[in-house]
């Protein structure tokens, strides 16, 4: 029997205008939420939009944190790739571009924890990133970074995606895209334990980005499905939220099951209504808004959740 989600397409309103690949959403307490964005680099939704300084040639903003100072940390995607600072004036000045001799070429993710550490993750050693998308193909891996240096801490990872520690600071939890599963390693000092599976997803689920609620599970958005799915810790899943259409999931499935890298099977989701959901952030007073970012949309999507999401590190920022 097909699953059956808990929450309608058509409770879903939708916010901001005119974004460029809003991939990565961010809220505050203050109500404030921000996405970044192509031109901008981060976009405050509601505000007029700044003026980027300093991007290199083909900056493609993906991943992002907001700082203590309430600057912003920038994984790059485009070509040179590593992290970027953004500072209050919108200049963009380069942070972090290697670890233990090897470069951040491919990299997808900047998270920080409750202690000011860094989590950032490369997708891929493989360049161009498009020939890693094959079912069997683990080359990404995580760095560390705090104030004694940047080291990488997991390896061997199928296309590593977003990376956070849990509200608990007892696990960083990660997306494998390719390998198309939700990973955890214990944290142990400033190293990491053994992977561990949480979650494995079905036909034409690549898990993106991903957030934490307030009862300990994790809701993962999917990318080609466009399939929001909440993972207690008991490994039960639910599906929250659906914007699949079959035919692309078939689609998809099909092109990256044949094994020969290229980003088609992802870029089928930009079809569905929900124009391929790609992260996920609790925010609102209550923090029972849900907002995807997404990959292909000019607006995000946002809907009341049941629960409460846990707090983000910057939400008192």
């Amino acid at each position: 029997m097909a699953e059956e989600p808990l929450i309608a397409l058509s409770a879903l309103t939708w916010i901001g205008e005119n974004l460029k690949r809003p991939e990565c959403v961010l809220t505050t307490a203050k109500g404030e939420v921000f996405a970044g964005d192509h031109d901008a680099g981060i976009a405050e939704i509601g505000t007029p939009r700044r003026q980027l300084v300093g991007a290199p040639p083909g900056f493609l903003p993906n991943g992002v944190a907001m700082l203590p100072t309430r600057e912003f940390l920038i994984a790059n995607l485009g070509p040179g790739g590593g992290v970027w600072r953004l500072d209050r004036d919108w200049r963009l000045t380069p942070h972090l571009f290697e670890a233990d001799n090897e470069l951040l070429r491919v990299c997808n993710f900047v998270g920080i924890d409750a202690e000011g550490t860094e989590w950032i993750s490369v997708s891929t050693r493989t360049y161009p990133r498009e020939r890693s998308f094959r079912p069997q193909h683990a080359d990404g891996f995580v760095v560390r970074r705090d104030r004694n240096g940047a080291h990488i801490v997991a390896d061997g990872i199928g296309f590593t995606n977003e990376c956070r520690v849990d509200p608990t600071g007892a696990w960083l939890y990660v997306i494998e895209t390719c390998a198309k599963r939700l990973s955890r390693f214990a944290i142990r000092g400033d190293r990491l334990g053994q992977r561990e599976t949480v979650h494995a997803f079905g036909a034409g689920e690549f898990p993106d980005g991903f957030a934490f609620d307030r009862e300990g599970g994790v809701w993962v958005a999917c990318v080609n499905a466009n399939r929001l799915i909440r993972i207690e810790t008991s490994g039960r899943r639910s599906l929250m939220l659906d914007g699949s259409l079959p035919e692309l999931i078939a689609e998809g499935e099909a092109f990256f099951g044949a094994d020969k890298g290229g980003r088609h099977h992802v870029e089928l989701g930009a079809r569905s209504p929900l124009k391929n959901i790609a992260s996920v952030a609790f925010g609102g007073a209550d923090l029972r808004t849900v907002y995807l970012g997404n990959l292909a949309g000019d607006k995000i999507a946002c809907f009341r959740s049941p629960i409460a999401g846990a707090e983000p590190v910057q939400w008192r920022f």
